[in-house]
C-alpha cells in the first residue's frame, strides 16, 4: 500500500509521516513538502491509497490538492492534516476523506485507514461480487478476478453498467474504443475478449455468466451482486455508500454517474 505525507514544515512532515508509518508499518510512505510535487507524483503514475495532506500550504493548498488527486487518481483517498478546525466545512466540499487535529498520532491515523478502507465484498455464494463506486473491481468467491487482457475486464464492466441488457457490438465499439472507426477491427478485437472471459468465467465454474443472441451481448442479472443494482433497488446501505463515483477509470461511465448523482441527491 502506498501513502502520501504532505506538509510544507518540515517537523510537521516528519511527525506526519512518523505517525502514518507506525499506523501501517507494511505501507510505503512518500514525503512530500509541497502540494505540487504530490500532483507531480501523480501526474507519473503514483496512486496512493490515501494522501495525508496539511490544507494551508504555499502555492497548490490542500484543497488544490485534494481536487487535482480526485481527478488525476478517483480512487484515492485524502485525509486533511491541520491546527485549522475553520477549514472542515471546506474539506466536507471538496469531499475531503477525513479530517484529522494537529499534534497527529498513529491512533487517529489509523482510524482513518480504517475508514478509507474499502468494503470486503459481502457473501459471495454463487453470484459475482461486483463493486462499481469508485473503480470498478470484480471478485469470485473474495478473490479479485483476473483476466488475461486488460481490455476484458472494461468490456465486463460495460456489461454490468447495462443492468442485463443485450448490447450490440457496435455499441461495445463506441464505449470501449470512442475514437476508432474501423469497425470490423474493433469487432475482431470484441470476439478476443468475449473469449477470454468466457474462458475465465469457465474456469472458475461460472460458464453461464455471458448470454449471445442475434449477435448481441449481456451478463446476467441474477449472477451478479453490485453496490450498483442493490443502489437502484433501494438498499438504503449502498445509497449511503455511493459517494460520487462510479466506476471511475472508464469515461464511458460518467453518463450512468450522472444520473446516479441526481438519483442520490433526491
Amino acid at each position: 500500500m502506498l501513502l502520501f505525507a504532505v506538509d510544507d514544515e518540515p517537523r510537521m512532515l516528519r511527525l506526519l509521516h512518523q505517525a502514518v508509518q507506525e499506523a501501517a508499518p507494511e505501507a510505503e510512505v512518500r514525503d512530500f513538502p509541497l502540494g505540487t510535487l504530490a500532483v507531480q507524483a501523480l501526474e507519473e503514475g503514483a496512486r496512493p491509497a490515501v494522501v495525508f495532506s496539511e490544507i494551508q500550504m504555499p502555492g497548490l493548498n490542500g484543497l488544490g490538492l485534494a481536487v487535482k488527486t480526485r481527478r488525476l487518481s478517483p480512487g484515492t483517498k485524502v485525509v486533511f492534516v491541520t491546527d485549522r478546525p475553520e477549514y472542515a466545512l471546506d474539506a466536507y466540499r471538496v469531499h475531503a476523506s477525513g479530517y484529522i487535529m494537529k499534534p497527529v498520532d498513529a491512533d487517529r491515523v489509523r482510524e482513518e485507514l480504517e475508514i478509507c478502507k474499502p468494503p470486503a465484498p459481502e457473501c459471495p455464494g454463487d453470484r459475482l461480487q461486483v463493486r462499481c463506486f469508485g473503480h470498478f473491481e470484480v471478485f469470485w468467491r473474495v478473490r479479485p478476478l483476473m483476466f488475461g487482457r486488460r481490455k476484458t475486464k472494461e468490456l465486463l464492466a460495460f456489461l454490468v453498467d447495462r443492468e442485463g441488457r443485450a448490447c450490440t457490438a457496435e455499441e461495445i465499439s463506441a464505449a470501449l474504443w470512442e475514437d476508432e472507426t474501423d469497425l470490423p477491427t474493433t469487432k475482431a478485437r470484441i470476439r478476443q475478449l468475449i473469449s477470454d472471459m468466457r474462458g475465465t468465467f469457465q474456469q472458475n465454474g461460472m460458464g453461464d455468466m455471458l448470454v449471445r443472441r442475434s449477435g448481441q451481448l449481456a451478463i446476467r442479472r441474477d449472477r451478479i451482486d453490485c453496490d450498483y443494482y442493490r443502489m437502484l433497488e433501494g438498499d438504503r446501505k449502498s445509497v449511503n455508500a455511493y459517494q460520487g463515483e462510479y466506476m471511475s477509470q472508464y469515461s464511458w461511465a460518467e453518463i450512468t454517474s450522472g444520473k446516479l448523482f441526481f438519483r442520490k441527491d433526491r
